[in-house]
């Protein structure tokens, strides 16, 4: 059950990271291209496991978007960082939907959702 709350939580902040992204009247051209920009943490991976998992999981929490977008909203609203930082949070929120966590730095396949019953 649990799991499921997680994937369903998820599916909550995808929706609503949609939904602020539309009220910025930003380019949806720029939503699409962007959404998926976060997994080029990944690239670490070529070097070792534990780079790679120390720059994918900073690049896949929530506290990094969610202070651009405190940042953004507090000096610039409707600015390019605010649609930046919904766009991002989109990203990691889509991940969790489809079950998608925070890697461990041993292995790339084990992420901490798969601990969760």
């Amino acid at each position: 059950m649990n799991k499921r709350l997680l994937h369903i939580e998820g599916l909550i902040m995808l929706v609503t990271s949609i939904y602020f992204y539309a009220q910025t009247g930003y380019s949806w051209w720029m939503f699409v291209l962007l959404l998926l920009s976060p997994d080029l943490s990944a690239l670490g991976y070529l070097y070792n496991h534990k780079l790679g998992a120390y720059l994918y999981n900073s690049f896949h929490t929530y506290t990094p978007p969610l202070l651009l977008i405190l940042i953004a909203n507090t000096f610039q609203p409707k600015s390019i960082m605010l649609s930046l930082g919904l766009i991002w949070i989109a990203h990691i929120a889509m991940d969790r939907m489809f079950g998608y966590g925070l890697k461990e730095p041993t292995n790339s396949k084990t992420t901490h959702l798969q601990k969760i019953s």
